[in-house]
């Protein structure tokens, strides 16, 4: 048994079980059972979220609300798609452990779901400390644990399948949304995807600014340390900045969301992870396998860690969202598409070794 540790409890959020479950039930209980424009929460079929993996004292409520919306009733499998922030990839990559540590529990690895995709040899994977080092992925862990908890017992929890997501090229993202359709398609399967939003400040590289509400998103200058905003606020283009992209996300076209990233440049750290979901939905759009209850992605909430108003200062955002999916023919289609009758919680794993990353 290879176990990832929770290695940024006590520092990113809380180590004593009791302490984290609490923090989670309130931030959980923020959220109103009825939201707007939204209705009722959980959404019926909203098998994909995007939430932040900032600190819990930073994002912990927003990502409350991307996990109220969460459908897990028929839940048997969970994904979770997070960017890699300290070593390099350009693909993808599987982890290696059978179990992911919680201060609230353990959680089971479907190794069985990462043998299939690692043989499909577009998958790297992490050696341990890689996967212990990494954020994006363990700061879901916590929420993810507590959520099933609240639908199914300690012993009968789904397992995860986590991908950790290197700087990916559009077309990288494309086929790597291909490969996991048929997993979105089932019914069964829950995609979670890592990602805080701009990353703005000079200690970021990041200071680009739309001077006006109505500026076109490549109408925007790169402020220096000494310049002040010359209309807009800081924060307020910071915002726009945001909702240009969530704008492009719900568009549902990966097209259209790759222009507004190269148009403003926005640090959105999940962006590749949320490109390959968006290419995974399309590629059910475009096989007219989704029902007319399927919905892209619609964002219910908007945070920052603080308000910049000069150039000296910083901030990040925190956005979160869910899909509906709801496919037809699912059963059959996903054995057709995948090519296995067997679909549970994995028994065996690949012990394959690795330093850093291996395929």
């Amino acid at each position: 048994m290879a176990k990832r540790r929770c290695t940024h409890a006590g520092s990113w959020y809380s180590a004593h079980g009791t302490t984290l479950s609490k923090d989670l039930d309130t931030w959980l209980n923020q959220v109103p059972d009825n939201i707007q424009d939204v209705g009722k929460v959980p959404q019926p079929h909203a098998r994909a979220i995007i939430a932040p993996h900032a600190g819990y004292a930073y994002s912990g409520p927003a990502a409350a609300w991307a996990y109220k919306s969460l459908d897990l009733s028929k839940a048997k499998r969970i994904f979770l798609l997070g960017p890699s922030h300290h070593f390099y990839l350009p693909n993808c990559a599987l982890s290696q452990c059978t179990h992911y540590s919680t201060p609230l529990g353990d959680l089971l690895v479907d190794t069985q779901t990462v043998a299939e995709l690692h043989k499909t040899g577009k998958f790297g994977k992490m050696s341990k400390s890689v996967d212990e080092d990494e954020h994006s992925l363990e700061m879901h862990l916590p929420y993810i644990y507590k959520v099933l908890s609240k639908s199914f017992p300690p012993n009968e929890l789904p397992p995860l399948v986590p991908i950790l997501v290197g700087n990916t090229k559009p077309e990288k993202e494309r086929e790597y949304g291909d490969i996991l359709a048929p997993y979105l398609e089932d019914e069964n399967n829950v995609f979670i995807v890592s990602s805080d939003f701009c990353h703005w400040g000079l200690r970021f590289s990041y200071t680009y600014y739309l001077p006006a509400a109505n500026s076109a998103p490549t109408e925007g200058v790169n402020l220096r340390s000494r310049d002040k905003a010359t209309g807009s606020t800081i924060y307020d283009s910071i915002e726009r900045i945001d909702r240009l992209a969530m704008n492009a996300i719900e568009s549902g076209s990966h097209d259209t969301f790759i222009n507004n990233l190269q148009g403003t440049g926005n640090t959105i750290c999940g962006r590749h992870p949320i490109g390959i979901v968006m290419c995974a939905l399309e590629n059910l759009k475009g096989a007219l396998k989704l029902n007319s209850l399927t919905t892209d992605f619609k964002f219910i909430r908007y945070e920052r860690s603080s308000q910049c108003k000069e150039v000296s200062d910083s901030s990040v955002s925190y956005a979160s969202a869910f899909a509906r999916v709801e496919c037809e023919d699912v059963a059959a289609q996903f054995e057709d598409d995948i090519g296995t009758k067997s679909r549970g919680p994995a028994v065996s794993q690949d012990h394959a070794s690795t330093m850093g990353l291996a395929s």
